[in-house]
């Protein structure tokens, strides 16, 4: 049986320099480089950079531990896309 899930969407500002802490996240999201450029690390994994148009994916539960704008001067902006049960609590969860 499919249960009720939710998908909302947020877009994120990162002034230069800007940067995450270590979270997660109860669904699946994924991560689309609207403007500038943005490094991110998921737990277990390398640290990769991804510009304007490009996408990263966090599987459900998945530690997120950083992700920061890559540039001193110029902003970034991220466009993040949930998939959760309707239920699940907060979209962010900070460790």
């Amino acid at each position: 049986m499919f249960r009720d899930i939710q998908s909302p969407r947020c877009s994120s500002s990162f002034p230069p320099n800007a940067y995450t802490p270590r979270h997660r996240h109860p669904g699946a999201v994924t991560a689309f480089v609207l403007n500038g450029t943005l490094r991110s690390q998921l737990e277990g994994g390398a640290v990769g950079t991804f510009g304007k148009g490009q996408t990263w994916f966090e599987p459900p539960g998945t530690v997120h531990l950083f992700a920061e704008n890559a540039s001193a001067t110029e902003p970034a902006e991220l466009l993040a896309i949930f998939v959760a049960e309707d239920d699940c609590g907060p979209l962010t969860v900070f460790d």
